[in-house]
């Protein structure tokens, strides 16, 4: 763990699809500061060694990626359990480098709830929450590569539909009701996503807060 205390430091942590990145995003823009939006420490893994970082190392050095998607839901969740570990090494190694800058930093993030608690004030992190059958119902709605290039793997099987249900369980599993409960009661200021209300609207409360608005 590092020995740091992020004074100019936001962290955003919660569940998929609650507008995590979007608001690291438009809270850079606004004040001026750095934007860590989702994977931004996926330009270390090139260098990354297997045997320190097996579960990041994976996806690098997969040969065939129908092993990803053929996973039991305990491997594919143990797996997600050991990327955040690793996520959260490589997110403090960085973050310290760019905490000695003069901007604001703001991060989506992997770092456990523990050790938000360690590093950062209080009013520096937010939670941002989504219902949990959210993020297995609208997996495959959005249009990006990796998604779309799962899909196909899953229709390439010889049962498709039984590759669709265990990937669904898979998700499941790493967004369960338990996972939503601990980051609800995690202490630190929360924000549920609510479709009626605009990015605007949000963004205005994440800035409130994070104690930013002007």
């Amino acid at each position: 763990m590092s020995s740091l205390k992020f004074n100019n430091v936001f962290f955003i942590n919660g569940t998929a699809y609650a507008g995590k990145s979007t608001m690291v995003k438009l809270l850079a823009e606004r004040h001026n500061g750095i934007a860590c939006e989702e994977n931004y420490h996926d330009s270390m893994l090139p260098g990354l060694d297997s045997r320190e970082f097996p579960c990041l190392t994976y996806t690098r050095d997969l040969q065939d990626w129908h092993d990803f998607i053929r996973r039991t839901p305990d491997e594919y969740e143990a797996w997600v359990r050991g990327v955040s570990k690793e996520c959260e090494v490589l997110e403090l190694q960085i973050l310290e480098k760019l905490a000695a800058t003069d901007k604001p930093v703001f991060v989506d993030t992997n770092i456990s709830l523990g050790t938000l608690r360690e590093i950062s004030d209080y009013d520096h992190v937010l939670i941002m929450l989504a219902n949990p059958k959210v993020s297995v119902k609208r997996f495959f709605e959005r249009p990006d590569k990796e998604k779309q290039f799962l899909y196909k793997l899953m229709m390439e099987e010889p049962e498709p539909e039984r590759a669709l249900e265990n990937f669904r369980q898979c998700l499941e599993r790493i967004n369960s009701s338990a996972v939503y409960e601990e980051f609800f009661h995690s202490g630190f200021r929360v924000i549920l996503r609510d479709d009626s209300r605009s990015i605007e609207k949000t963004f205005a409360l994440v800035e409130r807060e994070l104690g930013l608005q002007k």
